[in-house]
């Protein structure tokens, strides 16, 4: 540790560092633009020059490395004076258009132009323009005459996001941030660019010009879509979200977040959202009270039950879902005596341990892993900030290691790479795990192929200390997932690695916790969705869109006497009988459930929207009106304090169901027949799937909606 002087106060700060970390440890602000603390260091702007004794001039506090015994004053008249002088070249420049930018009201040059910048100015020249660029439909560059050239954006996009999408071109009055060659910004992390703009050059193109930043009210609330359960804050105005902005959380999502949990919010205030119950009467869909539909709904299902039996209902659960509404579907069908509730809709093989979806460790260790095995995910489409973790990893040497169906472009180094159709992925697998026991001199635990391929997975397996062996969403789709996971059992024992899933949606891991898997003699997803129910419940999901089923599902459902969908939007019309307009995650209190285990809780940050109720509510009304007990809940809170209460109390992190271990070894190695279905990145769920400004993207335009097992074997 060195020890400085700063502003007459003594600070300790580890060797290497520069003036500004000493500055922030000490909580002493330095006015800067360029300087980000996720970012390397430019000393672009020199917003930050600070007196240094000893020193001929002042020195940028971002760039300068402390000594020891180094005094330094950030508030004498040297310092201030430099940094006047800097703000006055800044605004040489800068368009006066204050009053029609968006990024007026919370604008880093505004706030820093009061206190550093002059009342008139020497620049009698006129201002530069630069020309405005189209990047794609999520950042506006119209005004890019406002850019102080801090290079935010390019090392966001090179460092972080692993693209480097956005460049400076030429020098001096004529230098400009473009894409060089007419192409768009397509990261799926690009828009926290427009968070660290300090300026209004990089703004959000769905939000520009809706609301000021005064007049937004912020809430904090939690993703809804992949399982990192990634902070936000949401931005409202007139009970409508109106904009979603990162919550930094160092653990979970650090500063930063995804596309689609920034844009989706488009959907909540699109035309498709449900405003009142409707019933099909005569093959016509006519909206009618909430007292009608729930009557109907529950002299239904009273009917079908006195017909067929309490085994002819069941309910498909999104594992999107909030904890609460998921523990209170399943609590619905085991009142009424069925043991048919799923979350499970796109899996195929439902083997007892084949389930259990868990990371197997902390998010924060990701970033300080030093190998891994990655097995049927698409890491950067599928889970984009997990992703961002594991790129940082490998800049510090992480080694990672692919098994898939072909290569895809993660935007980090591949160390290693076995590519094979999914058919043959346990055959592929079983490969590794063979040549590690070579390389161990143990007995293999299957007929696998020593390869090169495979031998230099499992060398890299074995060396490092902190691995992991991961499965990604094409391989919990498998239709050999139990044996998948018992072989990564098997190879994560034997390298001394932890052995988890990435977990698809925001709350898997908490579909297991609440209950909602089939109990004995009971359905599981694939059953349901073939046509076995008389009766169905579909809790926040499309089985077209969200199941292994695809256009299947909606032939085999309409076989049903009763069909129930509960959402947000006007969906699953072709086959239901009732859709309720349930609240999404912005309009109802709940709790997501992390991949690696976190507990978060929300409120709703803006009331229902028009006969839009909570779906735990609706629920339990229902279970009111069909007279079964243990459903007289005040509160979302409640709901939730009597599923811990069952579950032996409340907890922080909880520790998902333990994956399979390797008993289910030695295996049948025979290809697979169907191939898994996984959504691409901007159909994960319905929010996203209406949020237009996502739709109009190069990765939903890539994207296709899952398909059936009989169209992907034609």
């Amino acid at each position: 540790m060195i020890e400085i002087e700063l502003d007459g106060k003594k600070v300790e700060i580890a060797e290497g560092s520069m003036i500004m970390h000493a500055a922030d440890k000490a909580g002493t602000y330095i006015p800067h633009f360029c300087y980000h603390k996720k970012l390397s260091i430019a000393a672009n702007c020199r917003m930050c020059l600070v007196d240094v004794e000893k020193m001929p001039k002042p020195m940028p506090a971002c760039a300068t490395p402390v000594t020891q015994g180094m005094i330094v004053r950030t508030k004498s008249d040297k310092a201030i004076k430099a940094q006047k002088s800097v703000m006055e070249f800044l605004l040489i420049n800068h368009p006066l258009d204050c009053p029609i930018c968006d990024q007026g009201g919370e604008c880093q040059l505004q706030d820093l132009a009061v206190g550093y910048g002059g009342t008139t100015s020497r620049y009698e020249e006129e201002k530069r323009v630069v020309f405005h660029k189209d990047v794609g439909p999520l950042i506006s560059m119209e005004e890019m005459t406002r850019c102080i050239h801090c290079t935010r954006c390019v090392r966001f996009g090179q460092e972080v996001a692993g693209v480097m999408e956005l460049g400076m071109s030429h020098r001096g009055e004529h230098a400009e941030i473009e894409t060089f060659i007419g192409e768009s910004v397509d990261s799926e992390l690009s828009g926290n660019m427009i968070d660290i703009c300090p300026v209004g050059a990089l703004t959000s193109k769905p939000f520009r010009y809706s609301a000021r930043t005064w007049e937004l009210s912020r809430r904090k609330s939690v993703s809804p879509h992949d399982s990192t359960g990634a902070n936000l804050i949401i931005q409202v105005k007139n009970n409508q979200v109106m904009r979603v902005v990162p919550f930094e959380n160092e653990a979970v999502n650090d500063c930063w977040i995804a596309d689609r949990d920034r844009f989706s919010y488009e959907a909540l205030n699109g035309k498709e959202r449900l405003t009142a119950p409707m019933l099909k009467q005569g093959g016509v869909w006519k909206n009618v009270d909430w007292q009608t539909a729930l009557e109907y709904v529950a002299n239904g299902l009273k009917q079908i039950k006195t017909n067929h039996g309490a085994s002819s209902i069941g309910a498909l659960v999104s594992p999107h879902s909030t904890l609460e509404e998921i523990y209170l579907a399943g609590a619905l069908m085991r009142g009424l005596g069925s043991q048919n509730i799923d979350y499970r809709l796109r899996n195929a093989d439902f083997v007892a341990g084949a389930g259990a979806r868990y990371l197997g460790t902390s998010i924060a260790t990701l970033s300080q892993l030093q190998r891994v095995l990655v097995i049927g995910s698409n890491l950067r489409k599928d889970h984009p900030l997990f992703a961002l973790r594991i790129r940082h990893a490998t800049k510090m040497g992480c080694a990672v290691n692919v098994l898939n169906e072909g290569p895809a472009d993660w935007a980090m180094p591949i160390a290693n790479s076995l590519f094979s159709g999914s058919a043959h992925w346990l055959q592929s697998l079983a490969d590794i795990a063979a040549s590690i026991a070579v390389e161990k001199g143990i007995a293999s635990p299957v007929a696998g192929n020593v390869n090169p391929s495979a031998l230099a997975i499992a060398k890299s397996l074995l060396g490092g200390d902190r691995k992991a062996v991961l499965l990604g969403n094409a391989a919990a789709h498998h239709g050999q997932a139990s044996g998948l996971l018992g072989l990564a059992n098997w190879i994560a024992d034997h390298t001394g690695a932890t052995v988890g899933y990435l977990t698809e949606a925001a709350n898997t891991v908490g579909a297991q916790l609440a209950g909602a898997l089939p109990g004995a003699d009971g359905l599981n997803a694939a059953q349901m969705l073939s046509g076995e129910l008389k009766a169905v419940f579909l809790l926040n999901n499309e089985p077209v869109h969200d199941s292994a089923a695809g256009v299947a599902a909606a032939q085999n459902l309409d076989k049903a006497e009763m069909v129930v969908t509960l959402s947000p939007f006007k969906a699953n019309m072709d086959f239901s009988d009732v859709i309720l307009p349930i609240a999404p995650f912005t309009e109802t209190p709940g709790t997501f459930v992390n991949a690696e285990g976190r507990v978060q809780s929300f409120h709703a940050v803006v009331k229902p929207l028009a006969d839009t109720r909570p779906a735990w509510k609706v629920l339990r009304v229902l279970a009111n009106m069909l007279e079964l007990p243990g459903f007289g809940f005040e509160s979302a809170q409640d709901v939730l304090t009597s599923m811990y209460k069952n579950n032996g109390g409340v907890p922080e992190m909880v520790v998902a169901p333990a994956v399979s271990n390797a008993a289910n070894l030695p295996l049948d190695l025979v290809a697979c027949a169907v191939a898994p279905v996984v959504a691409s990145i901007y159909r994960i769920d319905s929010i996203v799937r209406r949020a237009s400004s996502l739709q109009m993207t190069a990765d939903a335009k890539l994207g296709r909606a899952p398909v059936s097992a009989q169209e992907t074997q034609a």
